[in-house]
């Protein structure tokens, strides 16, 4: 890596501004290259990518811009963010831009929320084959709710559907499941609209997991015909026909979860539940209790609503488990179904409006700048001189950080 072109006059006043590291930072900067070394984990380029990314962020080595006030002659310094969709850090704007978007597509209707999960006996198929399985676990899970909501005796209509993707537990485990968000109303077959206003889900839960269960293992089944899983380790047995139909047969008696844990009744707040799951990540800074080069102590919560535990781990062994999380390069852990699928959203949306004769929420951000929505989120203006408070600062100097790299 070559150093940032910085010029030796404002050398001294950068190095006198350093930024503050969050825990998560700290943590990689303890034992980032550790993990990155050991070619036991036979990390993924995006791994790799994450963990030279959040270990920067808003750092020197991620760029910077110093800007001077024309007014008063005062400097600011501003580190550049890594914008890594796996970095705490960076995903705040994001998730007000996202919220504000969805809210303005939403109907005068209950919302619901359900969350579904695979038998623990699948991970190591996740594992091995994460853009394939992942693509599948989203596809089943909104053909399902759709395809049961458009029964006349559940719903009678498309209704829209969000999904996001996690794939953690408490623990920082591997626990892959599906939040979604779906419309008590929607189009009917003859492009009517349809609503609800009822506490309870118009679908049983046990007629979702069970209809769920069945595409998923159907689709699976395709795959394995097709030769299009990879099957190593604990799972290379599978390649034997005898051992696969044992293996899915096994499968139609786990439990497949389908469960609806929420109801809003027509007041936009599902969009803004949703999220916060939608740019979370596996573990914030508000968890983390300690740090130091032998041990990080973090606190999960308990099942059932017991007492929270707290977690001890090496520093190394943290950044393992959360580096389970990060999904393959490219992969959406955000999906639209029913009337919301990308491809017809926009005119669905014109029409269900039309249909209902109003819209409830007009998008608050739309045509803003960055700074602007800062201040209106969170009353900080970051266009202003930190010292006269005028808007005359220009930027002095930049340089842009350093690329990831994988390791060789």
């Amino acid at each position: 890596m070559t150093a940032l072109p910085i010029p030796s006059g404002i050398l001294p006043f950068i190095e006198s501004e350093a930024s503050d590291q969050s825990k998560i930072q700290r943590i990689f900067s303890l034992a980032g290259d550790k993990v990155l070394a050991d070619k036991h984990l036979a990390l993924s380029y995006e791994q790799q990518r994450a963990v030279h990314n959040i270990s920067v962020c808003r750092t020197i080595e991620s760029g910077f811009s110093l800007e001077v006030c024309e007014t008063c002659g005062a400097k600011r310094l501003h580190y550049s963010s890594c914008s890594d969709r796996n970095c705490p850090i960076c995903q705040g704007l994001k998730k007000e831009l996202w919220v504000d978007l969805r809210s303005s597509e939403v109907l005068d209707c209950a919302y619901y929320h359900a969350i579904f999960t695979c038998p623990h006996e699948l991970n190591p198929l996740f594992l091995a084959n994460k853009k394939l399985l992942y693509s599948m676990f989203h596809r089943c899970v909104g053909k399902t709710i759709v395809e049961l909501a458009e029964d006349p005796k559940h719903l009678g209509a498309t209704p829209g559907v969000i999904q996001v993707l996690h794939t953690w537990n408490q623990d920082l485990l591997y626990h892959n499941h599906i939040h979604a968000i779906i419309s008590g109303g929607g189009l009917t077959k003859d492009r009517a609209l349809k609503t609800l206003r009822a506490d309870t889900f118009f679908i049983p839960e046990s007629v979702l997991a069970s209809k769920f269960r069945g595409k998923f293992l159907a689709e699976l089944e395709k795959a394995w015909q097709n030769k299009s899983l990879f099957l190593s380790g604990d799972a290379e047995k599978l390649r034997n026909s005898y051992e696969w139909k044992e293996f899915r047969d096994s499968l139609y008696h786990k439990k497949w979860v389908a469960h609806v844990k929420e109801t809003f009744n027509g007041k936009g707040n599902a969009i803004e539940y949703l999220g916060r799951y939608a740019y979370r990540i596996a573990i914030s800074d508000s968890r983390i209790l300690s740090v130091s080069e032998k041990e990080v102590l973090f606190t999960a919560r308990g099942k059932d609503n017991q007492q929270s535990r707290t977690i001890a781990v090496t520093p190394e062994e943290f950044i393992r488990r959360f580096l389970l999380h990060v999904l393959p390069k490219g992969f959406q852990k955000i999906r639209y179904y029913g009337y919301l699928n990308n491809r017809w959203r926009k005119n669905n949306l014109i029409l269900l409006f039309n249909l209902q004769g109003y819209r409830q929420y007009i998008q608050k951000y739309k045509g803003m700048t960055k700074a602007e929505i800062i201040f209106q989120v969170w009353g900080h203006d970051v266009a202003a001189c930190p010292r006269c408070h005028a808007h005359t600062m220009v930027t002095l100097v930049s340089a842009r950080g350093r690329p990831a790299s994988p390791i060789e």
